[in-house]
């Protein structure tokens, strides 16, 4: 859908779903597949190629590990050696996006190490940008899900997350991605005031993680910095299987998939409306050692529909060529914030963490 209202701002972007994972599936057979997907990605034109959390490796929190056979699924992020950027799994990937001329949103496991030599775990994604050279946002997952403790049940399926990650320390950055559409407004170019660069400039990024997309005051803090993309990368249980507590146990796993299905377009959709963005949706897909995780690959539009979708639940590339100046009408009408907002009235959002319902009659 074109734009009736600005001059056109086109880019190509790609999801780069991954279909399982499993166990014995080695780092190196991973990254050879996710290159594949960028290789596919750079030559039909893309200048952004998104992949899914946790992408390197199963999703591994959905089992009892001891610290040792943890240790293999973390990137190490020491600054004194290069952080993430310089890590032997990761470094290929973002040494041939460099060579290829494409940005790569990624999700991993981060080993952030302190300056007393001790280490924090975090559910993370980064942005690199190959016209930069270098990572210019990283995201760290704020909505964690699931457990500390492991549920007892026989057969139960773990959701570990909180017990192998720290909440994200970060909050919600917006950034730019230099490079990635033609003519973009610069600083240099003069003085403009924001009216005048607004929907100009280079694109506003904005990054979440699987159970973050669910969470509107995540995706708000994002649109109150005029967020154009939003790269979402996830591994959502596709439905729940023995005894896992969860709250579709009582459907079928039919019917439990297409609640979930739902949810999560509804969160993708509703949120892009909401705040006048595209969204890049990527999962990690199929059944991992039996473990079954949705698809859904996404691609929407700001006015909330969705532009492109996976078919499969295999390793897959979804395109589309997007215009963000279909940002800037919805921006400056419905959801011009500036014009519409009251802030005065949420205060409960920040005051509060549960509900507290009115007093009984």
């Amino acid at each position: 859908m074109a734009s009736t209202t600005s001059s056109p701002r086109l880019v190509t972007v790609a999801a780069c779903q991954l279909g399982p994972v499993h166990l014995a599936d080695s780092r190196q057979d991973v990254l050879k597949r996710m290159l594949s997907l960028l290789e596919q990605a750079a030559q039909q034109g893309a200048k952004l190629a998104v992949f899914p959390e946790l992408a390197f490796t199963t999703f591994f929190p959905r089992y009892l590990l001891e610290e040792t056979d943890l240790d293999q699924y973390f990137d190490v992020e020491d600054p004194s050696k290069g952080g993430i950027e310089q890590s032997p799994n990761v470094k290929p990937l973002f040494d041939r996006a460099s060579a290829l001329g494409i940005d790569v949103y990624v999700g991993y496991a981060e080993r952030s190490i302190q300056k007393d030599g001790t280490h924090i775990d975090y559910n993370s994604s980064v942005y690199y940008s190959a016209n930069a050279n270098k990572i210019v946002g990283k995201y760290r997952k704020v909505h964690l899900p699931g457990t500390v403790e492991p549920r007892t049940e026989p057969g139960a399926v773990q959701q570990l997350e909180k017990r192998y990650f720290r909440p994200g320390d970060l909050g919600f950055p917006a950034f730019r991605a230099p490079g990635l559409v033609e003519g973009a407004l610069k600083r240099s170019s003069g003085q403009y005031t924001a009216t005048q660069s607004a929907g100009k400039g280079d694109p506003i990024i904005g990054m979440l993680i699987c159970n973050d997309r669910r969470w509107a005051e995540a995706w708000r803090v994002y649109g109150l910095q005029g967020m154009e993309i939003l790269c979402c990368g996830y591994n959502t249980t596709a439905f729940p299987t023995t005894a896992s507590g969860h709250q579709l146990d009582h459907l079928t796993p039919e019917a439990a998939e297409e609640m979930v299905m739902l949810h999560h377009k509804l969160s993708c959709q509703g949120n892009s409306y909401m705040n006048a963005c595209f969204s890049i949706n990527v999962a990690k897909t199929g059944a991992e050692d039996g473990n079954p995780l949705v698809g859904g690959t996404i691609i929407v539009h700001p006015l909330g529909h969705i532009i492109k979708e996976a078919q499969t639940k295999e390793d897959e590339l979804v395109l589309a060529t997007i215009d963000l100046a279909d940002c800037h009408r919805p921006k400056s009408t419905v959801f011009a914030f500036e014009k519409h907002r009251r802030p005065e009235h949420y205060h409960p959002i920040l005051d509060r963490t549960g509900v507290i319902e009115p007093d009984l009659l």
